[in-house]
């Protein structure tokens, strides 16, 4: 009975939808349902005392993607009808959500090269990231006490390792070049005999440079030193091969490749078999790893997300490629004193990270209203401290403050790049005509080499 009122309501939409609606990307019946009425979007709305015309442009891709419609068309049959618990042995509904589950498992471990049994369930990148960290630690901690990561890393990656030096572990945080890429050769001179686990981000969240991947997998090999990356910023992005990565361990997210919020996956070598303590107990799902139910409709979301990404990695690449070309050469054919963070070559290009000079950081992102961006600095928040990301790049303080990111998808269009180009120097003109520094660098003063003095 879902089904049909589903149905009936999608037909009722796709009769309304207005001729100009064809210009969107027309995938599938849930597509209809995405394109909200013109009278909705006309109509002002005030969010945290900020007065909206209109839903902003999205370019804020690296914090989290939107749902692809052919995703959601692989789910919704596990929410209305087929809504089993996977881990149910005895009915059909149980039988048709496991395999559902395996079928998902094998999408994911074929993206990147991997065995069906080498995935397991978890929320998201950041549990996989806490079960890799601090389960292969907890697991070997008679012998092994040290981990080694980047000053760059997720967050979560960070936090977990703060909490293993609480209980007496050691870490050392390797820096990075001003590209934001790992020292190979410092990398290796971190390793000691007693070194449990090597963690580097695959790709940056913040600056999107990509790690030497494959020379850090052979340096942790020679070794003998299990080695783990957090690729939530990778996956369907750029080609990934654990095998050639020589990881033993993966983070996984769903979100940030079209598929659901929820839902992440985390790789774990058999050969090698690599082991770690569970962080969560209960019904022993997920072979003990991850106990909880494994929600079928995002692992199934999860799971059709990669098979697309597989197919369309590379004509996403190349378009996406294009439009941040388009985007970059846009902004610096009008503005002066625009600075690409982290490796202009070793970076995917839907991370385009920019600092503005004499801006300030704060106003440049309120003024870009009409477009979802991030800061690279910590301006939305309580913290006024610059983005640690960018200071252990080496970048000054007060670029660090100017940094904005924009994050371009599968479904960013030209006009939106266009559109955000102009919003963008129509913003930085417009704090800059109230710069009072961008005024004497005009005229050829040297503000570094100002003394300033306090009253």
């Amino acid at each position: 009975m879902a089904t049909k009122l589903l149905a009936s309501a999608l037909r009722q939409t796709l009769n309304k939808t207005p001729a100009s609606s064809s210009l969107h990307r027309r995938l599938s019946t849930a597509a209809a349902l995405t394109t909200a009425p013109p009278s909705q979007n006309d109509e002002a709305m005030t969010i945290k005392g900020l007065k909206i015309s209109a839903r902003p442009l999205y370019l804020d891709m690296q914090a989290t993607s939107p749902v692809d419609p052919r995703v959601l068309d692989a789910m919704l049959p596990y929410y209305l009808a087929r809504y089993g618990n996977p881990h149910s042995r005895t009915h059909l509904y149980g039988w048709e959500s496991d395999q559902a589950v395996e079928t998902a498992r094998s999408q994911i471990a074929d993206l990147i090269g991997a065995s069906p049994k080498e995935i397991v369930f978890t929320s998201g990148a950041t549990e996989s990231n806490n079960i890799s960290v601090k389960g292969v630690m907890k697991f070997y901690k008679e012998k092994k006490r040290h981990v080694v990561t980047t000053q760059t890393e997720h967050k979560c990656v960070l936090d977990s390792c703060r909490h293993l030096q609480q209980e007496g572990f050691e870490v050392t945080y390797l820096p990075v070049g001003n590209d934001g890429i790992v020292d190979l050769e410092k990398l290796r001179g971190s390793i000691r005999p007693d070194t449990g686990l090597v963690s580097v981000m695959a790709v940056n969240n913040e600056i999107g440079v990509i790690q030497p991947m494959e020379e850090i997998g052979k340096i942790c090999r020679e070794f003998n030193v299990p080695f783990h990356t957090d690729a939530a910023q990778a996956l369907g992005k750029i080609p990934v091969d654990v095998d050639r990565w020589n990881v033993s361990l993966m983070s996984l997210s769903g979100h940030k490749i079209y598929g659901p919020k929820g839902v992440g996956a985390l790789y774990m070598r058999r050969r090698p078999r690599i082991r770690v303590e569970a962080q969560m107990n209960g019904g022993g799902q997920e072979r003990g790893i991850r106990s909880g139910t494994v929600p079928t409709p995002l692992v199934v979301g999860m799971g059709a997300a990669c098979e697309l990404a597989k197919k369309e990695m590379g004509y996403d690449e190349e378009r996406i490629r294009g439009l941040q070309e388009r985007l970059l050469n846009g902004v610096r054919a009008k503005l002066d004193g625009v600075v690409v963070n982290g490796s202009v070559e070793r970076r995917y290009a839907g991370n385009l990270n920019l600092s503005f000079a004499y801006v300030e950081g704060e106003s440049l992102l309120m003024g870009l209203k009409d477009v979802a961006v991030s800061s690279g600095s910590a301006c939305t928040s309580a913290s006024l401290e610059p983005s640690y990301v960018l200071r252990a790049l080496g970048v000054d303080e007060d670029m660090a403050h100017t940094s904005i990111r924009f994050g371009i998808g599968r479904f960013t269009t030209e006009e939106e790049i266009d559109r955000a180009v102009e919003l963008t120097v129509q913003q930085v003109d417009k704090l800059r005509e109230m710069s009072p520094l961008y005024e004497m660098v005009k005229e050829g003063i040297d503000i570094k080499q100002i003394q300033w003095s306090q009253h």
